[in-house]
C-alpha cells in the first residue's frame, strides 16, 4: 500500500473472540496493538498467546473505556511508524469487522485521500436483513445529528471501523477526546473542527456472537457530546453541513 498500516484493537472481555479475530487480520499489516481495557477474563493470556508477531499486546490495569483504549493504542502505533500516510486502522476485538474490507478502509488514507475513513454499514446491500433493526434506527438519528453537529455529512457515525493517518493523528488532542461509548462522535468533531477530510467506505454489517454493552445511559452520553459539537462549531464559523460532505469511496 505504500505505506505502514498498524491496526489497534480496542479489548474487553473479548477472550471467546479475540484469538479468531487476530488470526484474520490479514498480511498487509505490519503491526497490530492489542489493549486490554481491565478485562476480567482471559483475553490478554489469550492475544499473548497468539503466534503471529506482529501482535503486541497492552492492558489498562482499570476499566477506562473504548475510547481510551483506542487512544492507549494510537499513542503506541505513534511511536513505531514515523511517515504522514502511515494509516492506524481500528478492528475492535469482537471480530465484528470483516478483514476483507480493511485494504478499502486504509486506502483512502495511504493514498492521501482522507485523513480519516469511517466504514459506512448502512451502504451494504442488504444491512436491514443483517443488522438489529433497534440498532439500524439508532445509528442513522445518532449520524444525522453528528453531521448536523459538525458541519460534515456522515452516514455511519458510529462505526468503529476506521483508518486515521499519522499526521492528523498526530494534530488531534488525543487526551481531551471522550474515554468511553461516543468516542467517535467526539473524534468526528475534533478531526471537523481541524479541517481534516474525512471519507467513507462500505463495510460488511457483522453480528454472531459479539456482545453489544450499549445502554441507554450512552445514547444520552453521545448526546451530550453531539450537542458539545454544535456548540463548538458555531462558535468556530465553519460552514454548515449543507456546504459541505465528506467523500465517498
Amino acid at each position: 500500500m505504500g505505506a505502514k498500516v498498524v491496526v489497534v484493537v480496542p479489548a474487553f472481555e473479548e477472550a471467546p473472540r479475540i484469538a479468531r479475530m487476530l488470526e484474520s487480520v490479514p498480511s498487509l499489516v505490519d503491526g497490530i496493538v492489542v489493549v486490554d481495557d481491565a478485562s476480567h477474563d482471559a483475553t490478554v493470556e489469550i492475544a499473548q498467546r497468539s503466534a503471529d508477531s506482529r501482535v503486541v499486546v497492552l492492558r489498562h490495569p482499570e476499566n477506562r473505556g473504548v475510547g481510551a483504549a483506542i487512544v492507549t493504542g494510537y499513542r503506541y502505533a505513534l511511536g513505531v511508524t514515523g511517515a504522514p500516510r502511515d494509516t492506524l486502522v481500528v478492528m475492535a476485538g469482537d471480530a465484528q469487522m470483516d478483514p476483507r474490507d480493511l485494504e478499502s478502509v486504509a486506502a483512502p488514507v495511504a493514498r492521501g485521500e482522507a485523513a480519516y475513513v469511517k466504514g459506512n454499514r448502512f451502504a451494504w446491500p442488504g444491512v436491514t436483513r443483517v443488522m438489529p433493526l433497534e440498532r439500524w434506527a439508532v445509528g442513522h438519528a445518532l449520524s444525522w445529528l453528528t453531521s448536523q453537529a459538525i458541519g460534515v455529512s456522515v452516514h455511519d457515525s458510529q462505526c468503529g471501523y476506521t483508518a486515521l493517518s499519522r499526521q492528523a493523528c498526530e494534530r488531534l488532542d488525543l487526551g481531551a477526546l471522550w474515554p468511553r461509548y461516543g468516542y467517535p462522535n467526539d473524534l468526528l468533531a475534533q478531526l471537523a473542527l481541524r479541517g481534516e477530510p474525512i471519507a467513507e467506505v462500505m463495510v460488511r454489517p457483522v453480528y454472531a456472537d459479539e456482545v453489544s454493552r450499549l445502554r441507554p445511559r450512552h445514547v444520552v452520553a453521545i448526546l451530550g457530546l453531539v450537542a458539545r459539537a454544535w456548540v463548538e462549531r458555531r462558535g468556530s464559523g465553519i460552514a454548515p453541513p449543507w456546504r459541505r460532505s465528506s467523500r465517498s469511496t
